[in-house]
């Protein structure tokens, strides 16, 4: 398994699209802060064929600290959430159908 980090997605997305790096690095970090401030604000983000993002209240809780065997409280927290796409969970799997086949052809309207 390979890491792939924010630069090599802005060379490969500048290359693909015929922007600069720096245009391609700007508009992938607006898209990330704009994520992350739908989600601070409570709001759940839906990306059709790739994937929801949302946020769940984790109730508060008694753990166990393993090293001391003493209970422990564990205060209440919002976590982020994902939830697969279609295209996504097919492409992961190794389903190798056609995008054009799934009814996923990499067309799709502004409104999505």
């Amino acid at each position: 398994m390979k890491t792939v980090t924010k630069k090599e997605l802005v060379n490969r997305i500048a290359e693909q699209t015929g922007n600069t790096k720096v245009v391609a690095k700007d508009v992938i970090q607006s898209f990330l802060d704009a994520i992350i401030e739908e989600l601070a604000a409570g709001n759940r983000l839906e990306f059709r064929e790739f994937g929801v993002f949302e946020t769940k209240e984790r109730a508060a809780r008694r753990a166990q600290n393993p090293r001391t065997l003493e209970p422990v409280a564990v205060p209440s927290k919002r976590i982020v959430k994902f939830k697969v796409g279609r295209m996504m969970r097919a492409r992961v799997s190794g389903d190798d159908t056609p995008l054009s086949e799934l009814g996923m052809d990499g067309e799709s309207s502004l409104d999505d």
